[in-house]
């Protein structure tokens, strides 16, 4: 009777975590912070106190870089003119003039038609055409048209339907073929370029990676029955590569580690391991290759957060704790620390916490004030079974907390799955993962993805020529001639 009650008791605990787990997935995931998950009656009553900040949700005029400008010159006055109203100084220019910003609505896609004259000679028949104005193209589709439906598409998760339909409704229609022919095209333009990033992501020192779940219709309609290998995934990698972080994205039947371990095939020889982060799954490191394996340290609390409603406390401690280490980080983040003197504060300030950690999980355990089968000691076990890789952080520099920036990334996968449901074949995959690679860089980056992919369409040549001179950080130097 009391064996089994405790698997009642188990069984309970495991079904209203999955439950809760489920709710996320269908309704959205509040964010998991220590007052979202700890302290909901006081986090209720601090919203409801906090003022609203000033000027929230609002832009200045700053934050318009695409936006065109135009100089409004006084219509009256110059500077150095001597004052209207005192009549004795002279007005000078301000630094910072008075701005107005209009925003207009268009279409994604905007139309011109030139409609050009026509004069035909009623004697001979000859007809007489006006030249087409200077700088307007005979192509239907500007390269510039090109690159707007691929960060639609791939960068914001629009359907190529859903954007025919948009276009059709304001009067400037883009079939969905079309559309797809563009960037089929334009993906064998774009595509040296998405090599030389899988080369230079090899040379990453430290390199996060991680997969979800994906569709190929293809594939899932000629499937061989016989085949052990059925599920189909987008993989991500994020490296970082002396100072820059470049994002790959994969799609296929192959898993993170496999395709991780395709790009360290690049890697060039003599360079030491790369400092690899990931999750826990064993499917997500290379089998072959060498890497110095990290954890996520976010995938650890987060086996806690799954269960503090059936243990508060025992939650509460470790997340906690957790919330310490994550402090000093920002603190070295905040600070500009280098790797080593980052090291220097983890070791002084967050190895005291981790070793408190660590000594309160084994005494869980050891000391049997937790059943081990339960969701807190399956949480438990989880950390210490990891812990090496976990705490990468207290002994190499440079090491990781979490894998959050592989997560942040497969979120434009997430995002283009839940919106189109599918790829339709293996190539068109292909040319997803190309423009998401380049459009994901971009965003790491700080660079316009619209004006670095057109920069690239427009030189087809060049690009395919020296594919390493036009990655998003030194493209600009080749433009500006």
């Amino acid at each position: 009777m009391t064996e089994t009650l405790q698997c009642l008791t188990r069984a309970l605990e495991e079904k209203n975590s999955s439950i809760r787990k489920l709710l996320r997935y269908l309704l959205g995931a509040r964010t998991e912070t220590a007052k979202n998950v700890l302290d909901r009656d006081s986090r209720q009553q601090e919203q409801e106190k906090k003022p609203r900040p000033k000027g929230h949700g609002r832009n200045g005029a700053k934050s318009y870089t695409g936006a065109g400008r135009v100089i409004v010159e006084h219509p009256d006055l110059k500077p150095g003119d001597l004052c209207p109203e005192c009549e004795k100084g002279k007005v000078y220019e301000l630094a910072m003039p008075a701005v107005i910003v209009n925003i207009h609505g268009t279409a994604p896609l905007d139309a011109t038609v030139h409609e050009r004259q026509r004069l035909r000679c009623n004697l001979c028949g000859m007809i007489f055409t006006a030249p087409a104005p200077e700088g307007v193209s005979h192509d239907k589709y500007d390269d510039s048209a090109t690159v707007m439906i691929a960060i639609l598409k791939y960068g914001c998760g629009m359907p190529f339907y859903r954007l025919a339909k948009l276009q059709e409704n304001v009067g400037m229609p883009v079939p969905a073929s079309t559309q797809w022919d563009l960037l089929n095209a334009s993906a064998k333009t774009v595509s040296p370029v998405f090599g030389e990033l899988v080369w230079q992501a090899a040379q990453g020192e430290v390199i996060h990676n991680d997969d979800t779940t994906m569709k190929i219709l293809a594939e899932l309609q000629n499937q061989d029955p016989e085949s052990t290998r059925k599920g189909i995934f987008t993989s991500g990698v994020v490296s970082i590569h002396d100072g820059h972080k470049i994002a790959l994205f994969m799609t296929g039947h192959s898993h993170a580690g496999e395709n991780l371990e395709k790009v360290l095939e690049e890697r060039r020889h003599g360079l030491p391991p790369p400092l690899q982060m990931c999750d826990g799954a064993k499917l997500n490191i290379p089998k072959n290759l060498e890497s110095i394996l990290c954890n996520c340290l976010s995938h650890g609390r987060r086996q806690f957060v799954d269960v503090v409603g059936a243990f508060p406390e025992e939650c509460r401690t470790v997340i906690e704790l957790i919330g310490k280490v994550y402090h000093h980080d920002d603190l070295a983040r905040e600070e500009g620390l280098g790797p080593a003197e980052r090291l220097l504060l983890h070791q002084e300030r967050s190895a005291p916490v981790m070793e408190e950690l660590e000594t309160w999980c084994r005494r869980q355990l050891d000391d049997k004030l937790v059943e081990p089968n339960s969701g807190l000691g399956k949480a438990i076990n989880y950390m210490l079974n990891r812990w090496v890789e976990l705490t990468r952080f207290l002994h190499i520099p440079g090491a990781p907390l979490d894998n959050n920036l592989c997560e942040r990334a497969l979120k434009m996968a997430v995002l283009h799955r839940k919106n189109s449901y599918f790829y339709k074949t293996l190539h068109g995959a292909y040319v997803g993962d190309v423009f998401m690679s380049l459009i994901h860089t971009c965003q790491l980056e700080g660079v316009n993805p619209l004006d670095y992919l057109t920069a690239l369409v427009k030189n087809a040549s060049p690009v395919a020529k020296n594919p390493d001179r036009w990655l998003p950080w030194n493209y600009a130097s080749n433009t500006s001639h």
